[in-house]
């Protein structure tokens, strides 16, 4: 490992500092390529993104990892500026940044106004509306269509410390592993 790394895995997760990618995937040094940013965002491929694209870039085409994961996390302080962006008016860096997480709002806004948890369910829509970013990427539709690599995303509960990743079939966020209380979320209806 001194010489080289293997990730098997391109993770790209919140910069909260709660988040720790390798306590919540059991993983030990080199086996994640990590990139952490305010919420998890994923600008579309030709947009200046803060390294984003370089990450996958090089996790794809040098690293060769097979799987990319998008985590998203409850009580995302990203997720609540989006959806009260006066509280970063102030932060003009941040506030541009989070210019990223417009589409996860927009269907937040016309899909889930009503539901309770609406905190979670945006954050639900933000992860999907940064995997399909993530695909714009040229390596990550190259090894998608090659079949070498895996999209996932990821939902973390911090106080629950469970995991739910999204399941295609089932069109919502489902539990990693059987845990006592561990519920489902909402199906999502839009078109990721």
């Amino acid at each position: 490992m001194a010489e080289q790394q293997h990730p098997s895995t391109l993770f790209i997760t919140c910069a909260d500092s709660r988040i720790d990618p390798s306590l919540l995937t059991q993983s030990g040094p080199g086996e994640l390529f990590i990139c952490l940013n305010p919420g998890n965002l994923v600008p579309p491929y030709g947009v200046e993104d803060g390294g984003v694209a370089t990450t996958a870039e090089y996790a794809i085409d040098v690293l060769h990892v097979r799987h990319a994961i998008v985590c998203g996390h409850s009580d995302c302080g990203g997720m609540r500026a989006l959806s009260q962006p006066e509280a970063v008016s102030p932060l003009p860096a941040v506030s541009a940044w989070l210019r990223h997480a417009r589409t996860a709002k927009r269907i937040h806004e016309a899909a889930h106004a009503s539901t309770p948890d609406s905190l979670r369910s945006l954050t639900e829509d933000n992860i999907l509306a940064q995997l399909t970013n993530l695909r714009t990427y040229p390596a990550v539709a190259a090894a998608l269509a090659a079949g070498t690599l895996t999209l996932h995303g990821w939902y973390y509960d911090i106080g629950s410390r469970l995991v739910y990743g999204w399941d295609e079939p089932e069109r919502r966020f489902m539990p990693l592993v059987d845990a006592p209380g561990a519920q489902p979320g909402p199906a999502h209806s839009h078109v990721f």
